[in-house]
């Protein structure tokens, strides 16, 4: 693990924002009115979608992808002032939450100020013309981190940030390399010790074709090195493959507790049922029930947990990142009260530190997550596919409080789930 990773972080909740799309104003002014009920959701990490002026060629849709930057160094703009988005983040660290902003350093837009004042910085393709690795990406040009040039203008941006924000979650970092992280990362902690830094890591396959072609592309073993959290796209084919029904829960379960031996005894993942590049999570799990064990069940794993503006109320949209699309809020629906009361418990010193252990009951579609330190155990119990109800407690027999909502009681070594998210805490080993 990169030195310094604080495993509180998984205990974390972030919340993620595009701000073009939260509010019907879309401008940082906006969404600092939202602050008091993001940060009452639990929200200890506030990450911003690239702030950044957008470029103009090649642009995707009418306004373009915040990922296709014009400048590193100012803001959108559209979204309002330096000096306004200097007043957001004091409002975001006034209520105790922290800052991440978003950095996109494998590419940038075809006109951005590092194109016109540095095109010799840019990846070259076989016809001598920029271009990018990454066939689709049809509106950015790929960075060539071969120039060393290339390498002390982008740590001096990171580092000018540094100076206002709290972190950043770095777009695709696994092809940027890592050697220019560790460099980034030292360089900021002379600005802003304790940051944090949060990577895009990608998943397997997009590594494999990436490598053979002969690109730079980091898996997540190597990315540790600079980060504190890494994405959870290596477990994403087998949690695809799950819900869909492909492959069996065990599976799944299987490979989650494989992340315990083949990472550091510290690592920290980030843990998502939704984000701006997925479905949402309601479109996958349309049983609100089977939402809730999900919602509970990802964000009692081990590492932070992301919630994607709009979970909370359940919104089946994903508002387009290339036109003007807000945040669909009147849903009917609210988790909020389910969300808080995960961020209480995901606080216990037992999930952050202590040991952990999965279970998978292939006939009941039941995952059980057992922490343990020297003080208790914290057992969750999760119906992940419809409404299973028998669910096997290692706990002894009597009536527990669900941590979430009720009791429920444990005879001969099992319990009704009700088809509800259960998770207890007993005292004894």
């Amino acid at each position: 693990m990169a030195n310094g990773t604080d495993i509180s972080l998984r205990g974390r909740v972030i919340y993620s924002v595009f701000v073009r799309n939260h509010t019907p104003e879309g401008t940082f002014a906006a969404l600092e009115r939202d602050l008091d009920r993001i940060r009452a959701l639990g929200t200890d990490i506030l990450w911003l979608l690239p702030v950044h002026p957008i470029g103009r060629v090649n642009r995707k849709g009418t306004l373009g992808s915040p990922y296709a930057i014009a400048d590193y160094r100012a803001v959108n703009p559209d979204y309002g002032t330096m000096e306004e988005f200097r007043h957001l983040v004091y409002e975001i660290n006034r209520r105790g939450m922290k800052c991440i902003m978003d950095v996109v350093y494998n590419h940038t837009s075809p006109d951005s100020a590092l194109a016109e004042e540095h095109p010799e910085w840019f990846y070259r393709g076989p016809d001598g013309k920029m271009g990018n690795r990454t066939a689709d990406w049809t509106d950015v040009v790929d960075l060539d981190y071969e120039n060393p040039r290339l390498w002390d203008y982008q740590i001096e941006t990171l580092c000018a940030w540094a100076k206002l924000v709290d972190g950043f979650r770095c777009d695709v970092a696994s092809l940027v390399p890592v050697e220019f992280w560790l460099r980034a990362r030292e360089a900021v902690e002379a600005v802003r010790p304790g940051a944090i830094w949060l990577a895009e890591s990608v998943e397997p396959d997009f590594i494999t074709v990436n490598r053979s072609k002969g690109f730079p592309a980091h898996s997540d073993c190597e990315v540790y090195a600079a980060f504190d959290l890494c994405y959870d796209y290596d477990m994403k084919a087998y949690f695809d493959g799950c819900i869909r029904g492909e492959i069996p829960l065990s599976r799944y379960v299987e490979m989650l507790r494989l992340q315990e031996v083949i990472y550091p005894a510290n690592y920290v993942k980030l843990r998502f049922l939704e984000n701006h590049d997925q479905p949402r999570a309601h479109r996958l799990f349309p049983d609100e029930d089977t939402l809730r064990n999900w919602t509970a069940f990802s964000c009692l794993l081990r590492g932070a947990f992301l919630i994607y503006a709009g979970q909370e109320v359940l919104s089946e949209h994903r508002p387009s990142l290339f036109e003007r699309d807000p945040v669909r809020w009147d849903t009917g629906h609210d988790i909020s009260c389910l969300l808080q009361k995960l961020h209480k418990i995901k606080q216990d010193p037992a999930i952050i530190s202590g040991a952990m252990e999965l279970f998978a009951d292939d006939k009941q579609s039941v995952v059980t997550i057992r922490y343990r330190d020297d003080e208790r155990v914290l057992l969750g119990i999760f119906s992940l596919r419809g409404p299973a109800r028998a669910a096997v407690a290692d706990l002894p027999d009597g009536e527990y409080r669900n941590l979430l909502c009720g009791t429920v009681e444990i005879r001969g070594g099992c319990l009704d789930t009700g088809g509800k998210p259960i998770i207890l805490s007993h005292s004894g080993r």
